[in-house]
């Protein structure tokens, strides 16, 4: 009886250490909690801080090509915003444009210079196709999204062989006498622009249809519609991208690899073995000349063509 009591006065002491210990532990704890949930608090509150979602502060000189925006149409402004939103706070897809924008503005520029297009329609190609070498549903290709007929038309060679829309150069070339064929019809680069988004056919029918003469007064579908002002944002995004919030540095743009110009006038067998003799591989002469659209050249016509082989030693891999 004696040893039951003395086991139950221990097993008392126990439970009243256990209970003081407990006691202190959740202070302790509770104490750390505390502490972290205000540290989190803290840490929140810098980051909102320095990262705020806000509206967008919009130019009052907004132009296209010289072409001056009507800003003070409420209309017109609501859409302006509109684009300077999404292309704003798309962050990821802006800062590919400004990255490639610098790696292919310096060949687009003095072509449309050359032709007399105004330098604001390098943000065209920007717009048609992220420059890249896109392919529309509608077949529409290449950086400024040529339809085959179109191509064809204005002398780009167009077959499963060699396709020239993919021809960096040469479809700027082709950009520029169709937007200057439609500037000589309307007499306006805003509907030169939505007729080359749209086709001339819709841009005639909607300006016989609703009695107007310029692209600002026009009721057209959603994607011509917003086709200029999409241009606008564009434009002024990538002219000042650290007053909307893209901060990069010189190494963070993409650039142009030098080359050199190699002319031939026969048929070509393996690219890859043509490529090897210039110490490259099969997958960079394509990069190169993405208008090549086979692992071959037919070229039965004894053509001449103009192919951009990298400069000797840039890329230090090679297949053998």
């Amino acid at each position: 009886m004696k040893l039951l009591k003395n086991i139950l006065m221990f097993c008392g002491v126990l439970f009243i250490v256990g209970t003081l210990i407990f006691a202190t532990t959740s202070t302790e704890l509770v104490g750390t909690n505390s502490k972290n949930a205000i540290a989190n608090d803290t840490i929140e509150k810098n980051v909102a801080a320095e990262y705020r979602i806000s509206s967008i502060d919009i130019p009052s000189d907004l132009n296209f090509a010289g072409e001056v925006v009507p800003q003070e149409d409420p209309e017109i402004m609501e859409r302006v915003d509109r684009e300077f939103l999404v292309n704003t706070y798309w962050q990821s897809n802006a800062l590919l444009l400004m990255k490639r924008a610098h790696k292919y503005f310096p060949i687009i520029e003095p072509i449309l210079a050359k032709n007399g297009i105004p330098d604001d329609f390098k943000y065209l190609a920007v717009a048609e196709s992220g420059l890249t070498n896109v392919v529309s549903p509608a077949g529409a290709t290449g950086f400024w999204q040529i339809m085959r007929e179109t191509g064809r038309e204005y002398g780009l060679e167009v077959n499963s062989n060699v396709d020239e829309r993919y021809h960096l150069e040469k479809s700027t070339e082709v950009a520029c006498k169709y937007l200057n064929k439609w500037k000589e019809k309307y007499g306006s680069w805003s509907l030169t622009a939505a007729a080359y988004n749209a086709g001339p056919g819709s841009i005639n029918k909607y300006m016989g249809i609703q009695q107007v003469d310029n692209y600002w007064d026009l009721l057209l579908g959603d994607e011509t519609g917003r086709y200029v002002f999409r241009i606008l944002a564009i434009k002024e995004i990538l002219s000042n991208p650290e007053k909307y919030g893209f901060h990069l540095d010189k190494e963070d743009y993409y650039t142009a690899v030098p080359t050199f110009t190699v002319e031939i006038d026969e048929p070509v067998s393996s690219f890859a073995d043509f490529a090897q003799e210039y110490e490259i591989n099969y997958k960079i002469l394509k990069r190169h000349n993405p208008w090549l659209r086979e692992p071959h050249l037919n070229n039965s016509s004894r053509k001449k063509y103009a192919i951009e082989i990298p400069n000797k030693g840039y890329y230090k891999e090679t297949s053998k």
